[in-house]
């Protein structure tokens, strides 16, 4: 059985193994509760709805202010994501987004703010201190939050008694057990070329970053959504997209990001670093893997079309 509503700006898929008429007004009743689930935390984390608890944050800096166990957890990870990737993944890149037109396609203003060099340590802009934070500047948790979304809503299915579901938004994704055939739920690798690319999960998160759906012009020049927060004024298009394979879809988020900002060389060399399941898509589709994620790609003939790294 398959459920569709938008959340978090993208459609969401919730598929169900319902053997029985009881187990499918079971799923239908669970669909709906996820559904309010997400909705409830976009609340908490849209930049878009000025009513959100990360709105009010942005909106009254340099105040210490009580946030909820869900900010606090994502801003706590979000310092972690920082000082792992050597301050690639960094929340503060909103005021770059806003200023290139991100979701109206239109620049603002005429100069970026963020240059290189400018940025203080994130410890010091974002605070946390006995269940509260203090922002010197605007953050935006959106690299995160949707995989932490979908890990939450996965812990509640598996409390509902499912042992066979998948959820994707996408591209991110948890996949629980098997589908109806009794085979690993697919998850298609966005922008290769070889359009059956896919990989195969059961009892896995994944998560996937890239520039194709989100990018546009602004005075001529084609920017993405995917900030470096050291060059803000630079775009690769080295790389369409990456995925990255783990138990946790926030997990595999805070990373893909991170690897697109990279590059190809200095993301591959990470992904052997810490041991990642990790899936590349270059400007021209091909798709190459690391040695962990080899066993994702379940069917032979894919694994002849794509390379190991």
């Amino acid at each position: 059985m398959k459920y569709k509503f938008f959340a978090l700006g993208s459609q969401v898929e919730v598929f169900f193994v319902a053997e029985n008429e009881k187990e499918k007004r079971k799923a239908k009743l669970d669909a709906k509760r996820v559904k309010h689930f997400f909705l409830s935390k976009q609340k908490v984390f849209c930049r878009f709805n000025l009513e959100s608890e990360l709105s009010k944050l942005n909106s009254n800096l340099g105040v210490w202010q009580k946030v909820s166990p869900d900010m606090l957890y994502l801003a706590k990870r979000t310092l972690f994501y920082y000082r792992e990737s050597g301050g690639l993944y960094d929340p503060r890149v909103i005021d770059v987004l806003e200023e290139i037109g991100y979701k109206s396609g239109k620049s603002t203003v005429a100069k970026l703010a963020l240059e290189s060099g400018k940025l203080k340590n994130l410890a010091v802009d974002l605070r946390i201190r006995q269940g509260k934070m203090f922002f010197s500047r605007r953050m935006d948790f959106s690299g995160i939050a949707k995989g932490h979304i979908i890990d939450l809503a996965a812990s509640f299915l598996k409390k509902r008694g499912w042992k066979n579901f998948f959820i994707n938004v996408n591209g991110d994704a948890y996949a629980a057990g098997r589908n109806a055939r009794g085979e690993k739920w697919k998850l298609p690798i966005e922008g290769a070329r070889d359009k059956k690319a896919a990989i195969f999960l059961s009892n896995r998160a994944a998560a996937t970053s890239g520039v194709i759906k989100r990018q546009w012009k602004v005075r001529g020049k084609k920017v993405h959504h995917l900030i470096n927060p050291k060059y803000p004024n630079f775009f690769s298009f080295e790389i369409r997209s990456v995925v990255i394979i783990n138990t946790k879809a926030e997990w595999a988020d805070g990373r893909a990001k991170v690897l697109i900002l990279m590059g190809a060389k200095k993301g591959l060399t990470f992904a052997k670093k810490k041991k990642l399941r990790a899936i590349f898509v270059d400007n021209q589709g091909k798709v190459s893997y690391s040695a962990r994620a080899k066993k994702y790609f379940s069917r032979r003939s894919l694994l002849q079309r794509t390379s190991t790294l």
